[in-house]
């Protein structure tokens, strides 16, 4: 096979998806492309997820071109995030501050979502998409895929922007996203004549790193080629949101119980699932200092305080910006080697 395949990988992480963003934005600038016009597939969870929609949703003016740059999701964190995580007094009442409802009013992050997206279709992606997402009732994985919303319109295609609210759906933080099925009449094996709805969740909470999800796709879509090698012909570049450092520390964890745990659980599963998927794509492809590279990860440490999913405060998203910059320096061979990767077509 003479085709290298590239994927790009975009974790979940909130606010913290200021750092890929600024890092997919250099990677523009230096190779003076639109990141959709380098990747074969995207795959993004969360954060990640509306990232990934974003670089891929086609200008109304020219569906052929991207409406938005990297650069220009930046503002996503910079002038929404206080839109997206806020909540005023009578929510922390409502909920208890908490304990009873969700963080905050899903209404914030709808509303953003529109303004950004309007009404895009998955299936009109420029490249294609693998979007996680789990759904509660039927306890399975759900993955929104172009590839799918292409070939069965009247049972997977989605507004982007419904896409990107069930995929950040993120329990404690926002309410589940209840998406609505089309039904085909015509089609007696539709899925959907028995299922009226879809009740989804963040994606994190099993691929909060879908970079594997990414490699078994083009498994899925390429694999039947007898040439195709996946540790030769697959490229994954996989940008995390911050490596998380704080401790539990045992003492305070041993006495917590269910009230303890449900405050932190959620922190824990998303970053042991991202570790997990680096330690397998670094042994299953060619990374380091290999020299035909097959694996890039680029993932910064985050200082205790700096962690949270939804502190959209100005002192946070500068020192996430400031992070991001400090990743971008410390790997700038890396992506100097990526970039020359990706110019070659």
């Amino acid at each position: 096979m003479s085709k290298l395949i590239k994927i790009l990988s975009i974790d979940g992480g909130g606010i913290r998806g200021i750092i890929p963003a600024k890092v997919l934005s250099v990677i523009e600038e230096k190779t003076e492309k639109r990141i959709c016009q380098m990747f074969d597939l995207i795959c993004g969870t969360s954060t990640g997820g509306i990232l990934a929609l974003g670089l891929t949703k086609p200008d109304p003016n020219d569906p052929t071109r991207p409406h938005y740059r990297a650069a220009d999701l930046i503002n996503i964190y910079l002038e929404k995030g206080q839109t997206i995580f806020s909540r005023d007094i009578w929510q922390k009442i409502h909920s208890l501050w908490n304990v009873t409802d969700e963080k905050y009013d899903a209404m914030g992050i709808e509303d953003v979502l529109v303004d950004y997206f309007h009404d895009a279709l998955l299936s009109q992606a420029l490249t294609d998409l693998v979007i996680p997402s789990y759904e509660i009732e039927n306890r399975d994985p759900f993955f929104f895929k172009t590839r799918l919303a292409r070939d069965k319109s009247h049972t997977h295609d989605f507004l982007m922007r419904q896409v990107a609210r069930a995929t950040s759906a993120a329990p404690t933080y926002f309410s589940p996203c209840r998406l609505v099925a089309e039904h085909d009449p015509n089609d007696p094996s539709d899925p959907n004549k028995t299922k009226p709805y879809w009740a989804l969740v963040d994606g994190g909470v099993f691929a909060n790193n879908p970079a594997m999800c990414g490699f078994a796709e083009a498994l899925a879509m390429y694999g039947e080629d007898p040439e195709f090698r996946p540790d030769r012909d697959v490229l994954v570049v996989s940008l995390g949101t911050g490596q998380l450092t704080r401790p539990i520390p045992y003492d305070s964890a041993r006495d917590w119980g269910l009230a303890g745990w449900a405050q932190n659980i959620l922190s824990v599963i998303f970053d042991g699932v991202q570790d997990t998927v680096d330690y397998q794509l670094s042994q299953l492809l060619p990374s380091a200092d290999a020299p035909t590279r097959r694996y890039y990860r680029f993932q910064t440490e985050l200082d205790m305080g700096m962690d949270d999913m939804d502190d959209a405060s100005k002192t946070n998203l500068f020192a996430l910006q400031h992070k991001a910059d400090e990743l971008i320096a410390q790997e700038s061979k890396a992506l100097e080697k990526l970039c020359q990767v990706l110019k070659q077509g």
